[in-house]
């Protein structure tokens, strides 16, 4: 018989990769703050895909390719070819993949790039835009060059997303989202604007609250607009009626009721979901990490290199998860209701390297 899925020490499954190509990216955004060289020893996509087969099962039903930016990594539409194999089957009741996903700040997404993208076998397409002005977006972009720049980068990903649309990624069907990071005091003035291009389109735009991510942005408690603000600023302007949160997911979503479409928040800091979080990450050069706050991870080279061992990999993903313990949003929350900093302070991994 095979083993039994692992659990970690929370009772949590794991269901979700999410798969950093690159380290690199084309924006500076100050939330994240990116390097722009690649770390040593990056993985290939014999190994990449290895990685993949080992975590679909141990019960991995969904794959997020990430970055830095991922349409920087030439071998995109080949690792998800790749991936085929991988997925689950109605016809013979095979397990596997259901989805792949990939999120992108959508400035090199050509129209012939969605379409080979779509050709490879991508499933959907989360785009980021930070905000609906050319100096908002030069501003949360971290682009030098201000208005103009910020307005030939807005150009470039409304035409993305009218690329992938194109494409087959039907945003109606959830194949197509908006992504925007929301900071007091900086692009917290774009909340209806954002809104109203995303419903103008008919996509759903997804809400993220400022986090305490890497060590670089310089977070504080201050700078984070909660969920429930930016919910209420949107519906006093478009009423809207909750959903909820599904099962494992991050955001918790809202419809409008006028009938033009869904909004959704990620709440991490105000609202954590840490109880039923089943992610595991995958830095570009092999390092898994069971939690986007960790400090450390675990390096998976040993078992990929020179050639990839199947049962060691197995043996090693399986022990991580099963000794994760992970809730570092939970735990903030509870420090800071009680007055006190959070008792696993310590130095983050940077975003850029765990895929956001």
């Amino acid at each position: 018989m095979e083993p039994p899925l692992p659990l970690d020490r929370h009772g949590r499954p794991l269901g979700v990769l999410r798969l950093s190509l690159t380290a690199r990216c084309n924006l500076a955004c100050p939330y994240c703050l990116p390097d722009g060289v690649e770390p040593p020893g990056l993985l290939n996509r014999a190994q990449r895909l290895s990685v993949v087969r080992a975590a679909v099962a141990l019960g991995v039903r969904s794959l997020r390719l990430t970055g830095g930016e991922p349409l920087l990594h030439s071998g995109l539409e080949d690792l998800i070819n790749g991936a085929a194999p991988l997925r689950q089957s109605a016809a013979t009741g095979t397990a596997g993949l259901a989805e792949i996903a990939l999120t992108s700040n959508g400035s090199l997404l050509t129209a012939a790039r969605a379409r080979s993208l779509r050709r490879a076998g991508l499933d959907r397409i989360t785009l980021s835009l930070d905000g609906a002005t050319g100096a908002s977006v030069a501003a949360m972009a971290g682009l030098p060059g201000g208005t103009t720049a910020g307005d030939d980068l807005l150009a470039k990903v409304l035409a993305a997303i009218d690329h992938a649309r194109d494409a087959g990624f039907d945003p109606g069907k959830g194949a197509l989202k908006l992504n925007a990071v929301i900071q007091r005091g900086r692009n917290d003035d774009q909340l209806l604007a954002l809104a109203d291009l995303a419903r103008q389109r008919g996509m759903e735009l997804r809400l993220i609250e400022y986090m305490d991510v890497g060590n670089r942005n310089g977070w504080k408690p201050d700078q984070v607009i909660s969920a429930a603000e930016m919910v209420d600023r949107i519906a006093s302007r478009w009423p809207l009626e909750p959903i909820g949160r599904p099962s494992h997911g991050t955001a918790s979503r809202w419809r409008y009721r006028d009938g033009a479409g869904h909004l959704a928040v990620v709440a991490s800091i105000t609202a954590p979901f840490c109880g039923d979080c089943n992610r595991l990450r995958l830095t570009a050069d092999g390092v898994a990490y069971t939690c986007l706050f960790a400090a450390d991870g675990v390096d998976l080279k040993p078992w990929l290199r020179p050639s990839p061992d199947p049962e060691g990999l197995d043996r090693a993903l399986r022990s991580l998860w099963r000794q994760r313990r992970d809730r570092y949003s939970e735990e903030r929350s509870m420090a800071a209701a009680a007055g006190s900093a959070a008792k696993n302070h310590r130095a983050h991994a940077e975003m850029a390297y765990l895929g956001g």
